[in-house]
């Protein structure tokens, strides 16, 4: 039984109204979800205040409130706790109600702006590959052990996150990779979990429209490092000029991985091909199944995750070269008949986008053109529209400017927002298609012999949200059904077998 006592341990209060003694089944932010025996946590949202919902909660049974500012109306039979941060404290409480999981096993975290579901994933396949019981909290699923639990923000709350981690622990998991975003640790999400150690990728221009700053955005990422305990470990990449930044206050150990400088663990490219990598990593002469330079970091960094986890170097390249890319990253699609690419990848900020296009110039052979199917999401970072637009153009030989995920947004809007970032002497090689599904077919309508499409922006996502709506749309099935592919499991090239 976990009464308010239990779980408020280590709270520092304001103030407490009412028994400690109550009896506390469960945790929620949500008020329509609030019954006898759960504590109501109030948190400040970007779009709404928790607090304006501390009525219903109680209309619906609710047991105990978790706030920062005591509502007028109160009640004899309602405990009320006040906290100076309603987030931050949730995150402690979720903990101590789910007995402390994370302490249970071993956690690390991945931040960055790019590469994060990648490499969480790949940790993910190697340590279950090792032959150990793995939890994984990505973008794309969570994994309790080999159980999948549908997944729907980078980082869930914080009441969620020790559930899945408590369900690791009860399935017998010895480590959990998870990916944490910058507004997971600015809303707290992550707060009284304890992680073994924590990755840094890179950090380029994203998530604007929620930190307003990208030096904000940059200390949203730093302050994970910040908070790590120094029984930890804090890996960066060290070729990003922010990986430093990352270690400045940090308690953990501190160790840095790279292509290009000097770092406790080094790869360097050998050879880059469709094929895949041939790499020096680590001194170790090492192949594998992933295309591009961005996959070498990722490799590197979850080589140096596995080594400071003290698995055994050998075993983890042995396993490591035959691991493929998490679904929807540089996932590739073949029209045999025609000899053509497609590929499809997440990329959906400048930076992503102009890493999967030169990785596509640089293999590409016998002269094919790149054409690339690109648009933004909306209600997101708007500044990055036009750098979306000029990236492609730079790299691509035709590029159609399409909608993403429109959200709230009128498509044509958000377009006319990309259109100025493509260059006066770019003009003749832009189509505009607002229709997605019209504008990948017109793209492999266009392709011809040894040509690369690429459709970027969306990857594994299954829907295309539209005024509130997720309509069913999958980039890879519309691409392979362009393509007159319609079943998918005979799309992916073997390292063996590509033309």
């Amino acid at each position: 039984m976990k009464t308010l006592t239990t779980i408020l341990n280590n709270i520092q209060l304001k103030t407490l109204l009412g028994s400690t003694e109550q009896e506390i089944t469960a945790l929620t932010l949500d008020s329509r979800k609030a019954a006898p025996g759960t504590l109501f946590a109030a948190l400040r949202g970007t779009a709404t205040d928790g607090h304006a919902y501390i009525g219903k909660a109680i209309e619906n049974g609710a047991t105990a409130v978790l706030c920062e500012e005591l509502p007028a109306e109160r009640h004899d039979h309602i405990t009320y706790v006040q906290v100076a941060d309603s987030a931050e404290a949730f995150g402690r409480i979720a903990s101590e109600f789910y007995d402390r999981p994370s302490e249970k096993l071993k956690l690390v975290g991945v931040t960055g702006t790019n590469g994060k579901t990648t490499t969480a994933t790949l940790l993910y396949d190697l340590f279950t590959a090792l032959g150990y019981k793995v939890g994984l909290i990505s973008t794309i699923e969570n994994k309790v052990n080999k159980r999948s639990v549908t997944s729907t923000h980078t980082t869930p709350d914080a009441g969620a996150i020790n559930l899945l981690i408590q369900q690791m622990v009860e399935a017998g998991c010895d480590y959990a990779f998870m990916e944490v975003s910058s507004h997971a640790v600015v809303q707290r999400r992550i707060a009284g979990l304890f992680f073994a150690g924590g990755m840094f990728t890179n950090i380029t221009h994203d998530h604007l429209d929620y930190h307003k700053t990208f030096r904000a955005y940059i200390e949203a990422k730093k302050l994970f490092f910040d908070n790590l305990p120094k029984t930890a470990f804090a890996l960066v990449n060290i070729d990003d000029r922010r990986g430093e930044v990352m270690l400045q206050n940090t308690k953990a150990k501190a160790h840095t991985f790279a292509l290009r400088k000097a770092a406790d663990f080094k790869v360097k490219m050998l050879d880059n091909s469709l094929t895949g990598l041939h790499l020096d990593l680590d001194g170790h002469d090492f192949y594998a199944c992933l295309i591009g330079e961005f996959n070498a970091y990722n490799l590197l960094g979850v080589y140096a995750v596995a080594v400071l986890l003290g698995q055994k170097k050998e075993e983890v390249l042995r396993i490591l070269s035959g691991l493929r890319a998490a679904e929807g990253r540089f996932d590739q699609v073949v029209s045999r008949e025609r000899n053509v690419i497609g590929i499809v990848d997440y990329a959906h900020t400048p930076d992503a986008l102009e890493k999967v296009l030169s990785t596509i110039d640089q293999l590409r052979k016998g002269g094919g053109r790149i054409i690339t199917v690109v648009g933004c999401g909306g209600d997101r970072d708007r500044t990055k529209r036009p750098l979306m637009a000029k990236v492609a153009c730079d790299y691509s030989d035709q590029v159609i400017l399409t909608s993403d995920n429109p959200r709230s947004e009128e498509p044509e809007a958000i377009l006319a927002e990309m259109e100025p970032g493509v260059p006066a002497v770019a003009r003749r090689k832009v189509l505009t298609i607002t229709d997605r599904r019209q504008a990948i077919r017109t793209a492999c309508s266009l392709a011809q012999t040894g040509d690369v499409i690429l459709v970027a922006g969306k990857g594994h996502e299954k829907y295309q949200e539209i005024k509130g709506v997720k309509h069913d749309f999958d980039d890879k099935k519309e691409l392979s059904e362009a393509f007159g592919i319609y079943d998918l499991r005979f799309t992916i090239y073997d390292s063996d077998d590509r033309p």
